[in-house]
């Protein structure tokens, strides 16, 4: 499914933390967009819903909605530094699920 790397993790709990959350629940959603055939992933802290798949990666816990489990499979969420000074949050692929 997803993962998150440790120092995605860490700004997320950092963020959750500051946001007074006491179970920080992060949601994370994709869909394929058919006219630019690009895959549109979106986060954000959320409630549970009945049907929503939990994983645990890095003491975080990510929630899933059914129609995202598929776009986000083999998906690694990170932060790294993208110009001097400059940190955000990426997905990418993790290469032991290319086929």
């Amino acid at each position: 499914m997803i993962t998150v790397t440790p120092a995605a993790a860490r700004q997320i709990l950092i963020a959750a933390e500051q946001a007074g959350m006491e179970e920080p629940l992060l949601r994370v959603a994709a869909r394929h967009d058919d006219e630019t055939g690009t895959l549109e992933i979106g986060m954000g802290f959320d409630d549970r819903r009945e049907q929503d798949e939990e994983i645990r990666s890095e003491g975080v816990i990510l929630l899933v909605s059914p129609p995202s489990r598929e776009p986000l499979a083999g998906t690694v969420l990170d932060y790294v530094e993208t110009a001097p000074a400059e940190y955000r949050f990426v997905f990418g692929r993790d290469p032991r699920h290319e086929g």
